[in-house]
């Protein structure tokens, strides 16, 4: 293996050996505790501009799977390539073992030209990133890079699909606004039997007819999103039910009049406890952000609804009188625990009370 440095904003500099493309990128790095899941990961748009750091020891003994399609779409990733700038893990196995592998995760990376360091202290960059928070870094393999904070870019306009995308033919009508939509979100909709339009993060849905509202996750800053709130008042001022998962709840926050602000170092990993809002109700999500909802700007007629046992942060809020809620958190997990995918039938469910209550 070729040797590179990951370097950080503060001056320190990490050395280790190249895995996956030797190429120089640069980013903030963020760190997950998250012991398995990285094709999931990986792949996930919300990490796009990011230089993530895996905690956990060994990191590629599973190798990645071979594609798969349902509907059109993936079947086992959340979207149709790598999205983080660069990766860093401790020990890197170069021989995976899988039933279902088909490459390895260094090969893999290769192909979309990401770089990979490993040999790295973890436990000490985790430590770092704890204590001072996320910060800029690069990994240098033979030219160097320029430090590069991607939240100063529209990452969302970079991650988000052109045009309008059509699945399913079932009883509902839910117009998708993707933001950087992971692909489960898509197939937990899909196994619930609804047509699903998905539209880009800028496009104009209150043009359209639905029946219901969804928000996916996404990358970076969601005050960046200027067009996607501007339609979102629009759809808040009506009694649609509106359903927003991560970015998606930044924006409902941001559309409703309150302010959203950025976490020292984002919640990253698939055991986050959440607690249902009045009552003693727990559940274990799978997160992945850098922002959160200032729920002391929100408006009288707004409420938290999951709060974060961690760090008491907001973890989604909902409206008073009108059907509208949002989770922080990843109800539909891919990967993580599916302890909370129940949200998308109670979102179905208000559709279907909406619906009815608009035809009788």
């Amino acid at each position: 293996m070729n040797q590179v440095k990951l370097i950080l904003s503060d001056g320190t500099a990490i050395s280790g050996e190249s895995f996956g493309a030797f190429t120089s990128a640069a980013g903030e790095v963020v760190f997950s505790t998250a012991m398995t899941g990285y094709p999931e990961n990986l792949t996930d748009p919300s990490f796009a501009g990011q230089i993530l750091v895996l905690t956990t020891p060994m990191v590629g003994n599973y190798g990645v799977p071979g594609e798969e399609l349902y509907e059109s779409i993936s079947k086992i990733f959340e979207s149709d390539k790598i999205h983080i700038a660069g990766l860093v893990v401790n020990y890197y196995s170069e021989e995976h073992s899988h039933w279902n592998a088909a490459k390895s995760l260094g090969y893999w990376l290769k192909e979309y030209n990401i770089p990979g360091i490993c040999g790295v202290d973890t436990r000490m960059l985790t430590k770092k990133l704890r204590e001072q928070g996320a910060m800029l870094g690069k990994i240098v393999a033979e030219d160097d890079v320029p430090f590069h904070d991607p939240n100063r870019d529209n990452l969302v306009a970079q991650v988000s699909p052109a045009g309008i995308r059509r699945y399913g033919g079932g009883r509902h009508k839910i117009v998708l606004v993707d933001c950087g939509t992971k692909t489960n979100i898509i197939r937990c909709f899909l196994e619930r039997d609804v047509e699903l339009i998905r539209v880009p993060w800028d496009y104009d849905f209150t043009t359209l007819a639905y029946d219901g509202l969804f928000l996916s996750n996404g990358p970076g800053d969601p005050k960046m999103c200027e067009a996607t709130i501007r339609h979102l008042q629009k759809a808040l001022a009506q009694d649609r039910p509106i359903f927003g998962i991560c970015l998606g709840s930044q924006l409902m926050g941001l559309a409703a009049g309150g302010d959203t602000f950025k976490l020292k170092y984002g919640h990253r990993s698939h055991n986050q406890p959440v607690k249902l809002t009045g009552t003693q109700r727990c559940y274990i999500t799978s997160q992945n952000h850098g922002f959160a909802v200032d729920t002391e700007t929100l408006p009288a007629e707004w409420q938290m609804l999951f709060e974060n046992l961690n760090d008491g942060t907001c973890e989604g809020i909902r409206h008073t009188s009108k059907p509208f809620f949002s989770t922080q958190f990843h109800p539909e997990a891919a990967g993580g625990p599916e302890d909370t995918e129940f949200l998308f039938d109670d979102f179905l469910k208000a559709v279907t009370e909406y619906k009815e209550g608009h035809t009788a």
